[in-house]
């Protein structure tokens, strides 16, 4: 598809302001489609060891790296470009305790600020979507994995029943992200640079449930929390249901989706 325009200050923009709280609101500290069973099953599938290291690309409020230091006990690194969720996540890490076996990065994933081959996993859950140029964030995971090592991402895509450029560029716009691959482009992407795909796995049948959850907290339950984030704005609000509204029924018919891929470094 065609590049809707959007840049990395966008996104920097969003989650600095309320769009990225009102995400945090209704999604949680996991600010992924699933929360914390998607994130089991993702890692699961990565089969984590104890004391590997794992690096989360575009590792937002630190939700991912603390995930995976609870359960996997991995020495969990992030690397995120807003200096507004860098500084969130470090505060996190240490009220939780977690500062000698955490390290944040404020940096650029398409540029990773590590040395070649030093980590044993690359993760990502919804975020690379986000990403301008997903041919070098891949180039760049592939860089600092050791032989061996293995990624492991969800991410928003368009879905198996495809999608035209027009309404890929409304949802795009929307959610400020540059562009939407699908699972066989990202797969290619993987095994240009030297990775052996063992999973791919369509979850779009699971996209249109948590949209409409998405939409009846802001109807319902978050309603007086949102409206607060957004200066009781309804034009805002009344725009990002008729946005949401749209998502969802692309997500019905197979359009708008998201995937679960893993790989292994040859």
């Amino acid at each position: 598809m065609k590049k809707t325009g959007m840049k990395l200050s966008d996104v920097q923009e969003v989650y600095s302001g309320f769009e990225g709280a009102l995400w945090e609101l209704i999604m949680g500290e996991q600010i992924h489609i699933g929360g914390f069973a998607s994130s089991k099953a993702l890692g699961d599938s990565a089969g984590w060891k104890k004391d590997e290291e794992v690096l989360d690309l575009c590792s937002a409020v630190g939700g991912g790296v603390r995930f995976l230091t609870r359960v996997y006990d991995v020495k969990a690194y992030g690397v995120d470009a807003t200096p507004h969720m860098v500084n969130r996540s470090i505060e996190r890490i240490k009220a939780e305790g977690f500062a000698d076996r955490i390290e944040i990065k404020l940096g650029d994933v398409t540029d990773i600020p590590y040395p070649d081959a030093k980590f044993d996993g690359v993760w990502g859950e919804d975020t690379w979507c986000y990403v301008e140029d997903k041919a070098k964030l891949i180039e760049e995971a592939a860089r600092v994995l050791k032989p061996g090592g293995k990624i492991a991402f969800t991410d928003w895509l368009v879905g198996p029943a495809g999608m035209t450029e027009e309404d890929s560029a409304r949802i795009c716009t929307t959610m400020k992200f540059p562009d939407m691959l699908n699972l066989q482009e990202y797969s290619e992407l993987l095994e240009k640079n030297g990775f052996e795909v063992v999973e791919s796995a369509d979850l779009t049948d699971t996209m249109a449930e948590h949209i409409e959850n998405y939409l009846g907290q802001l109807a319902g339950q978050r309603h007086f929390d949102a409206m607060q984030l957004l200066g009781w704005n309804y034009d805002v609000f009344n725009f990002l249901g008729a946005e949401f509204g749209f998502m969802l029924e692309k997500a019905k018919s197979g359009e708008f989706g998201r995937g679960r891929l893993v790989a292994v470094k040859k």
